[in-house]
């Protein structure tokens, strides 16, 4: 018996060799047919013995691909036609042109072969590529994703490239970065002057320049990486101070998962995710040896750790036996440099040698960072690997742009069912990322062919992301969404939770709806609505923002509020490390209100504790106290907790500061050890949060509990709640495919606003 069957396949499906992969199975399966690009898919028809076609069928499902990433698959019977071949037709244009875009993705193992094997023609050929593997998203600029539309547009390929791009049975049919040594982008080396290096070997000469002490600004898929030696700590110091980051860990690139193991631990689980197409950066532990700098990742445990994904990497880090520091190109708060000249300008001063090539980044994109939790990838930084792979939601929902929040910022876009997140954006503090914000908010319009009816903002006035939203005169539905309620419909969002649920939103900074900075929430969220259920009781922060780069600050307002005037008498040593001038200055602003918001934030409180353990007195980046404080921990074995609660005032649980900040004083003063004290201070959060959210549950007749922001990402707490919440057999949701932090606001705007827009 013989049948004709037709598919339509949608999701990541061209220009990464789907239309190849489909004529080699028929053609291994006997069957006739012909398999067809269209502006929003791909058509496939095949025609033969009933048993092979089932079996296509099969293999076209199981999709043997690393770039497809299929979404959905129709499937028709039709009449015989009786054709004899199998062929690749032209494409078809219809009226929606718009079709999934894949991220940049390493370099694959085939290419690798090739790159390093001397009788093939792309032998050390820094830019090989494929259709399985190479950028996508950074060199696109409009769709449909072919050449004219990408930056490789300016160079021709060469016959050989030709005859590979137009052969149906070779790998690199309609690549569109394809290129070679005669055709393609080419290396060039400047020194910090933008003065050409008189070398023929750039490669060679950038490796001598690192592994003597310089600092190399290297341009890769994304943007500029700048690269020092990881094993020389003068190169490194330098490269701190030169572009002004004091502590903030370094993240490093290494040869292979052996050289790793020299400085890191690494389990099965951070090895698999270190070697995927998108080879992110995971934070592994230091395993101790001293093999880096101490400089790498000062007073840290961990180390952000990834491999080569670029052919140019791989040779540059070819006979590596430690590892590279590879940090963004930028100063400081400021976006990763992509374009040569901006770079050597903005980079002047910081890199002494510039690795450029001449195959322009439309748009940058940072490299993503991970973490293993709970035997699951946490997203940290969602860009290179992964954007512009969409968030499927529920259902479809109208074009919506939000503009998230002021720190980590993302945009994101929905497109029917499709949420698409951006790359990592940064924070909104300047000038320059906010052109990187409009930038991106144009490019990924034009790129998902998108005109959004709604815009969608966070309620801080001064958010510049919230400004541009207010500022857009041709969108005429605006929505402003309450920054903690975003970040739960954010979870509930990738895990296509309509609600309601009990969230949990623990983070730094948000505006309340009370004008408070809040940050320790526990909401009820169903669809658009919330309700503020519980939250830890206000203290003010002196100093408002300042009080964020100074903890002792907040450590201060607590002892203020717990002990009132008699605080200063306590013996702690604490107290050494701040002047009693600059004390007396706080305890004033606090006792007169004077530029001290009210604050409920979890985040504050884990920067006053981390400051009365006399952990971290000064925040040179976002979270430092927090995260110092989770490292500085007794073993996992102390169970014991703070004797916490919580008090009802008018129907909202609050939890009041005195019973935790007494227990830490008190167990300061008996002489226990910093780290015993860490560790109970974790276990009374876990422990009470826990309680609260089962009395919740039980009270409210919710069965789910969400966790969100920022503070998730101190592991101990998010283990510890979402172990306690088991045990109860009460289903609790963490993130995965977007951060708990502020990069995942976005995707819960555009969720919010959807509800809304429909009525729930």
């Amino acid at each position: 018996m013989k049948k004709r069957v037709k598919y339509f396949v949608t999701g990541v499906v061209q220009g990464i060799g789907f239309r190849p992969h489909i004529y080699k199975v028929a053609h291994e399966l006997e069957l006739a047919g012909f398999v067809q690009n269209t502006s929003s898919g791909v058509t496939i028809e095949v025609e033969g013995e009933s048993v092979q076609v089932d079996k296509f069928s099969l293999r076209l499902r199981r999709n043997g691909l690393p770039l497809a990433y299929i979404t959905e698959i129709y499937e028709e019977e039709m009449s015989l036609l009786g054709d004899s071949e199998f062929v690749i037709r032209e494409s078809k244009a219809d009226n929606d042109r718009f079709v999934l875009i894949a991220p940049d993705i390493a370099v694959c193992d085939e290419c690798l072969h090739e790159l390093f094997d001397p009788a093939d023609r792309r032998y050390r050929y820094p830019f090989i590529n494929c259709t399985n593997c190479g950028p996508r998203y950074t060199i696109i600029d409009n769709i449909p994703y072919d050449r004219p539309n990408t930056s490789m547009k300016q160079f021709r390929m060469c016959s050989d490239c030709l005859d590979e791009y137009h052969d149906p049975t070779n790998r690199r049919f309609h690549a569109q970065p394809n290129a070679c040594h005669h055709c393609g982008p080419a290396l060039s080396l400047y020194d910090a002057n933008g003065t050409v290096v008189p070398t023929d070997h750039p490669i060679p000469e950038t490796i001598r320049l690192v592994k003597s002490g310089h600092i190399v600004a290297i341009k890769g898929l994304g943007g500029f990486h700048l690269a020092a030696d990881a094993g020389n700590e003068i190169a490194v110091r330098r490269l701190r101070e030169r572009k002004h980051r004091e502590e903030k860990p370094f993240a490093v690139m290494t040869r292979d998962i052996s050289a790793i193991r020299w400085f890191a631990c690494i389990n099965k689980e951070e090895e698999h995710l270190l070697s995927s197409p998108q080879r992110p950066i995971i934070l592994l532990t230091k395993n101790g040896t001293g093999h880096l700098a101490p400089s790498v990742a000062p007073d840290n445990p961990y180390i952000g750790v990834m491999l080569p994904y670029t052919p140019l990497h791989h040779l540059l880090l070819e006979h590596e036996e430690l590892a590279w520091v590879m940090t963004s190109g930028n100063l400081s708060e400021e976006p990763i440099a992509f374009d040569n000249d901006e770079a050597t300008k903005r980079l002047h001063g910081i890199a002494d040698y510039f690795l450029v090539h001449n195959r322009n980044i439309h748009l940058r994109s940072d490299d993503s960072v991970m973490r293993v939790v709970m035997g699951k990838p946490q997203q940290i930084r969602r860009a290179r690997g992964f954007v512009p792979m969409p968030v499927f939601l529920k259902n479809k929902v109208s074009p919506i742009l939000a503009c998230g929040a002021e720190l980590k910022n993302t945009i994101c876009l929905t497109r029917a069912n499709q949420a698409f997140l951006s790359q990592h954006i940064g924070d909104l503090k300047n000038k320059e990322s906010l052109d990187f914000f409009e930038q991106t908010v144009v490019h990924m319009q034009r790129i998902l062919a998108v005109t959004p009816d709604c815009i969608v903002y966070d309620l801080h006035p001064n958010y510049l992301s919230t400004r541009f939203a207010l500022e857009q005169q041709e969108i005429q539905q605006r929505i402003g969404v309450q920054h903690h309620h975003a970040h739960v419909a954010s979870c509930m969002a990738e895990h296509q939770l309509d609600g309601p649920v009990i969230g949990l939103a623990f983070d730094g900074t948000g505006l309340g709806t009370d004008q408070c900075i809040w940050g320790g929430e526990i909401l009820l969220v169903n669809g658009p609505h919330f309700s503020r259920l519980a939250h830890l009781e206000y203290v003010p922060m002196p100093g408002g923002d300042q009080a964020v780069r100074e903890p002792w600050r907040m450590a201060l307002s607590y002892l203020y509020r717990v002990y009132g005037d008699e605080f200063m008498d306590l013996p702690l040593d604490f107290f050494t490390t701040i002047p009693e001038d600059r004390r007396r200055i706080c305890v004033s602003m606090i006792q007169k209100g004077v530029n001290s918001p009210l604050t409920s934030s979890m985040g504050r409180l884990f920067d006053g504790v981390s400051s009365l353990l006399n952990i971290c007195q000064r925040a040179t980046y976002e979270g430092q106290p927090a995260m110092m404080l989770e490292m500085k921990r007794a073993n996992d074995a102390e169970k014991f907790s703070y004797a916490a609660t919580w008090n009802m005032d008018n129907g909202i649980y609050i939890v009041p500061i005195a019973p935790i900040i007494k227990g830490v004083v008190n167990d300061l003063m008996a002489g226990e050890a910093v780290e015993k004290v860490s560790q109970r201070f974790h276990a009374t959060v876990v422990e009470l949060f826990s309680r609260m959210c089962v009395e919740l549950c039980t009270k409210l007749g919710v069965c789910s509990v969400v966790l969100s922001g920022g503070v998730f990402q101190n592991v101990v707490l998010t283990e510890g709640i979402v172990r306690r919440l088991n045990k109860e057999k009460i289903p609790t949701y963490i993130h995965k495919q977007v951060p708990p932090n502020d990069g995942g606001v976005s995707l819960g705007q555009v969720w919010i606003a959807a509800q809304q827009m429909n009525g729930v």
